[in-house]
């Protein structure tokens, strides 16, 4: 259960929505194929959402697909990377006028979860979806809590069923 976002949660009216997945997220999606979230898979494959992700964001999933504990083999490594790169637009890197306003957003107490913080803002994401607590933390900052919501897949599971 996230703490400190308001209870009634609703999507962003436009469409397609931009939206940031955390590595997190997208191996529940297409590597384990999380049967618990089937709508929101089907809804992230669908044109009603635009996925965002950056060079670093993608540089964390070849670094997770590889980790020796899920025994992915390389070449299958290789073709989840390169299905999720199809699905993505992907967002240039930081420019010099956009570096100072990153520097201004609330801290993820996890350094390597900023990237996603970031990026979401950078690129006008109207979703962050993530299962760390960390970055589920910063729902509630007030600096976030206007242009993005965070929230875990499951809730946003919750909200796609609901309609």
């Amino acid at each position: 259960m996230m703490t400190g976002v308001p209870k009634v949660l609703a999507l962003p009216p436009e469409r397609p929505i931009r939206v940031v997945l955390d590595t997190n997220v997208v191996m529940a999606l297409w590597h384990f194929c999380d049967t618990k979230l089937l709508v929101l898979k089907q809804w992230a494959e669908s044109d009603a959402v635009c996925l965002l992700s950056d060079t670093a964001c993608l540089g964390e999933l070849g670094r997770v697909l590889a980790y020796r504990q899920f025994a992915i083999p390389p070449e299958r490594q290789e073709e989840h990377l390169a299905d999720y790169q199809k699905r993505i637009q992907l967002q240039p890197q930081v420019e010099a006028d956009q570096a100072d306003a990153l520097t201004k957003l609330p801290r993820c107490g996890d350094r390597d979860d900023q990237k996603f913080i970031e990026l979401a803002v950078r690129a006008q994401a109207k979703l962050l979806v993530s299962r760390d607590k960390l970055v589920l933390k910063l729902a509630r900052r007030r600096e976030l809590r206007d242009q993005l919501l965070i929230v875990t897949p499951e809730r946003l599971q919750q909200l796609l069923e609901q309609g």
